[in-house]
């Protein structure tokens, strides 16, 4: 028999951003927990900020009965002369049971003891209590509060608990609140509780009550409201998802109102406006023409049919935000932009300060440059001496997100070159899985200086990534330089330059880092792992180059023929394992005899006579050799009992594997 379940339980208002950050585990957590219990069952979870309710529109009254089997030790061992042994007594105080309740059984092994137990099922109502304080105390908020007398801690103080059976309210107790069938309204409704009898009766009186349970609905609610305010005022309203998100955690009955700001503050940088709004206020921005203009978007929580003092409240509290932000921005032009600052900032604790980072990264694109062939080595080095003096502006210091943009904008009002000022701004691109990559090869130099120098350094001072704890991002840092490199086709070869510049990071082990990074690069590309493996047992330590042998390898990986050339080819490694690739691979023709061989080495020769302008061309060659090799191998007795003949075929083999080891080691490769 099943019954609808409804469980609300009422908080304090609770902190949007770590709410947000375990909500995605909530109802996987709830789940385990009915799935422990033998209650498992569909179920919605909702939320307002101030409750969480969770939602059965069947559930089971009563677990169900089942039948439990128990195997003990083999009958000759339970028993020694008819008499039981310690084993039997084992089994049957297992079983809960006396030793001559127990049964036998053959399992195919000889006989052992066994008992069948039936068990009945729990009714649910005597569960509940206990599931859901399981619940709530697996929930991991990061920090938490105690609140009255009480020892025991969640992330806000529990005000009411509801757990209804059908129309039963079912005796729990939760952080010293006992269940009840009452809930609060919207604080502007009433501070009052309001009663319900059954889960209909609950979701009906909501909405009056002014909640909107349902988070969809809410945020489908501001949605349409943001839409009518582009109608009527001519706008466009940036839509920040994040931003969208904590607005719907932080309100139960929202509406959407725009307020105005002072035109003089639209001297600031668009960020400046927009990351104060934001940050400080859950704003969002407006736009007209594509440019950003003083009003803003507020979503409300209150309930009220006059929220002209509202607007103005939020206008009265934006101001002062506004005026502080102008003021920091003022007194930065005024200083400058300067890395004197830098030298008594410390970057991590044996690496030194911000300033010797700065210089180490100078030396990096110095390297850079030249093997990029970049001209401007004057201003790609002041570029990355100049990329953190923006740490030091009183702006960065109150927005730590707009480093490096503020250095954009000081270092454009400063009149710098525009290649400068750009990499200023680009530096820590890519910063995210989706982020903009460097727009230009110098920006992509200061922006590989900066993650270069944050993997070489971290590594020397043993801030390696271990599990899943990766405080630096290095992880991150190393898909950066990946994306860089295809993105702008650059020949960035890891280990060269860890050989080059290793120097200046005493104590970096090489080996372990490049080994971190090939690691990584089994995240980043989406191969199957073997061809990726093949295509690093070519020996390419150049990730732009091996980005692209990967790209004209995959296909033909993937493709239904392959099979086919796996077979020749894992046949050629086997053949040619024990040659030595260092060694003097010279044919010698005139000890070709059989006319399959003279076939083979004349198509070599001739396709490896031409360079080809790409790997997908030479491989799509190489492999064409198929039909040449499958013919030796049918006719060509590579064994051969003269030495010399038989060192010579095993050479034309070789000579062609070496071809495609320049490109990957095909026998690597498993599908």
């Amino acid at each position: 028999m099943n019954k609808p379940l409804l469980i609300e339980i009422g908080v304090e208002e609770l902190p949007a951003i770590p709410f947000l950050k375990e909500l995605p585990n909530i109802e996987k957590k709830w789940t385990s927990i009915l799935e422990k219990n033998s209650l498992l069952c569909n179920f919605d979870f909702f939320y307002t900020p101030r409750r969480l309710v969770l939602w059965h529109n069947e559930f089971q009254v009563k677990q169900e009965d089942s039948v439990q089997e128990l195997f003990g030790a083999p009958v000759k061992i339970a028993f020694k002369d008819g008499n039981p042994t310690g084993a039997a007594l084992g089994f049957a105080k297992k079983c809960g049971v006396s030793v001559d309740q127990l049964s036998k059984i053959d399992q195919g092994k000889g006989e052992v003891l066994y008992f069948k137990k039936e068990l009945i099922g729990t009714e649910s109502k005597k569960l509940l209590n206990e599931m859901v304080n399981e619940f709530i105390n697996s929930l991991n908020f990061g920090k938490s509060m105690r609140w009255s007398d009480r020892s025991d801690t969640f992330i806000r103080p529990i005000r009411s608990l509801s757990i209804l059976l059908g129309e039963e309210t079912i005796d729990a107790e939760l952080f010293g609140v006992k269940s009840s069938n009452f809930s609060f309204p919207h604080r502007m409704v009433s501070y009052k509780p309001f009663t319900y009898d059954f889960a209909g009766d609950y979701f009906s009186k909501l909405e009056s009550q002014g909640v909107v349970l349902y988070p969809d609905t809410r945020k489908e609610k501001i949605l349409a409201q943001m839409n009518d305010i582009e109608k009527n005022y001519d706008v466009k309203i940036e839509i920040d998802r994040d931003l969208l998100e904590e607005v719907v955690a932080i309100t139960e009955y929202p509406t959407a109102l725009i307020g105005k700001f002072d035109e003089e503050f639209l001297e600031l940088p668009e960020e400046v406006i927009v990351t104060s709004m934001k940050e400080h206020q859950r704003y969002f921005a407006v736009y007209k023409d594509e440019k950003l203009t003083n009003n803003f978007i507020v979503v409300s929580n209150s309930k009220t049919d006059d929220f002209s003092h509202i607007i103005a409240g939020n206008e009265k509290v934006l101001r002062p935000r506004l005026a502080d932000g102008m003021f920091f921005y003022k007194n930065d032009i005024n200083n400058g932009l300067s890395n004197e600052g830098l030298k008594k900032l410390v970057f991590v604790e044996g690496l030194g300060s911000m300033y010797k980072k700065c210089e180490r990264e100078a030396k990096i694109a110095s390297y850079l440059a030249d093997i990029f062939n970049v001209k401007q080595k004057d201003l790609v080095e002041k570029a990355v001496m100049l990329s953190k003096a923006d740490l030091m502006s009183e702006m960065v210091y109150e927005f730590t997100e707009l480093q490096g943009l503020m250095g954009y904008y000081y270092a454009k009002l400063a009149s710098e070159d525009k290649n400068v000022y750009t990499a200023i701004k680009e530096q820590y691109l890519p910063d995210g899985e989706d982020s903009n990559l460097p727009s230009n090869e110098f920006s992509s130099i200061i922006a590989l200086s900066y993650k270069l120098d944050n993997l070489m350094g971290l590594f020397s001072v043993g801030k390696i990534p271990s599990g899943s704890k990766d405080p630096f991002g290095l992880r991150r840092a190393a898909a950066g330089i990946v994306k860089i490199s295809m993105e702008h086709k650059l020949s960035v070869d890891l280990t060269n330059i860890i050989d080059s510049l290793s120097y200046l990071y005493p104590g970096l082990d090489k080996k372990q880092l490049v080994d971190f990074f090939n690691e990584r690069l089994f995240k980043i590309f989406e191969v199957n792992p073997s061809v990726l493996k093949a295509v690093l047992g070519s020996g390419e330590t150049d990730i732009y180059k091996i980005s692209k042998k990967l790209c004209a390898l995959n296909p033909i990986v993937l493709s239904d023929s392959f099979k086919e050339y796996a077979t020749t080819f894992k046949r050629v490694a086997n053949i040619i394992k024990d040659v030595d690739f260092n060694s003097n691979l010279d044919v010698n023709e005139t000890l070709l005899e059989e006319e399959a061989e003279k076939e083979l080495y004349n198509k070599y020769s001739k396709v490896t006579s031409v360079d080809y302008s790409t790997y997908d061309e030479e491989l799509e060659i190489l492999f064409a050799l198929k039909p040449e090799l499958d013919n030796f191998f049918e006719n060509v007795f590579v064994n051969h009992e003269d030495e010399n003949i038989k060192i010579n075929r095993k050479n034309i083999i070789a000579l062609v594997y070496k071809e495609f080891k320049n490109i990957a080691d095909i026998k690597e490769i498993s599908i």
